[in-house]
């Protein structure tokens, strides 16, 4: 398959599977404090990514071990906790409106820090796409304002900015490597503390009540699924196009988190809609490759 097509597949993936993501931290907190369901979630999916992946661990250059550790905080490790955090009061699809503010924090980042270059129709669409994810806010998702509400949604907007530097540190130092061998190197790093994080919360001494063991199974699905899984998917479609495409799935999140908002009984109105259409625009033009 061309890899033009290959891009396009795991756009999709990536969306269907991190635009769930949001209610499945939503979910978890129902029996879970932010930071038990960020530590879980990371120990989940490094066990998951382990498992397969721990033969790569000898390919990874001793010089490079500093940049692996870098690219699994930043793209795993604070993000994670700054979600699980921001949700407890703000709803999980402003969460992930607010997660589309990713690829114009990545070609920011690319241009003013990794002296990357993007043609003029990237840049178009990165903005239009954020214009589209203004759609979706103003065209009445709730949640963002009051009661300390837009300290919350800073969170948010600073785990996009995390995931911006991760995605352009990978582009630019890490392409020698296959996603299996990055991901495993980022939770070999990441799996300890998240341990001791989890051990330190008061998790072992609750997990057996049945509203905790209930956000368990959501937190399973999210760190092997929305986690490991996609962290594999993500990293491969960086290499394949470029760091403004490979984020721009963000701008796809917010449509799949408003079809799980409809299950919960929340209404799409005719702006937010409009929003999810140019927010598809502008992804079709930011996939131009530089």
């Amino acid at each position: 398959m061309k890899p033009s097509n290959t891009k396009w597949i795991f756009l999709i993936a990536l969306s269907l599977i991190w635009g769930s993501s949001f209610i499945l931290i939503l979910k978890g907190l129902k029996g879970l404090t932010p930071i038990q369901l960020g530590a879980l979630r990371l120990v989940f999916a490094g066990c998951f990514i382990l498992m397969i992946g721990f033969r790569r661990l000898p390919e990874i250059p001793r010089s490079q071990w500093k940049l692996i550790a870098l690219t699994g905080l930043l793209g795993n490790f604070f993000p994670a906790f700054l979600f699980a955090i921001a949700e407890t009061r703000i709803s999980s699809t402003i969460g992930a409106v607010l997660n589309s503010l990713t690829p114009l924090n990545s070609l920011l980042f690319g241009l003013l820090v990794f002296g990357l270059t993007y043609k003029r129709r990237q840049i178009i669409g990165v903005f239009v796409g954020l214009s589209g994810s203004c759609l979706l806010i103003f065209g009445g998702a709730q949640g963002i304002g009051g009661g300390g509400g837009f300290f919350y949604a800073s969170l948010a907007v600073i785990a996009t900015m995390c995931y911006a530097t991760n995605v352009n540190l990978i582009k630019k130092h890490l392409s020698n490597l296959s996603p299996l061998t990055i991901t495993t190197g980022n939770f070999a790093v990441m799996i300890v503390p998240a341990i001791a994080i989890l051990g330190f919360s008061g998790f072992f001494g609750v997990w057996q009540q049945p509203e905790v063991t209930h956000s368990i199974l959501f937190i399973l699905i999210l760190g092997v699924m929305g986690t490991g899984v996609a962290n594999l998917l993500f990293y491969r479609l960086i290499q394949i196009s470029s760091p403004v495409f490979a984020t721009s799935v963000t701008y796809l999140i917010p449509i799949v988190a408003f079809f799980w908002g409809l299950l919960n009984d929340e209404r799409l109105t005719i702006l937010q809609g409009f929003g999810a259409l140019v927010i598809l625009i502008g992804v079709y033009l930011s996939a131009s490759r530089k």
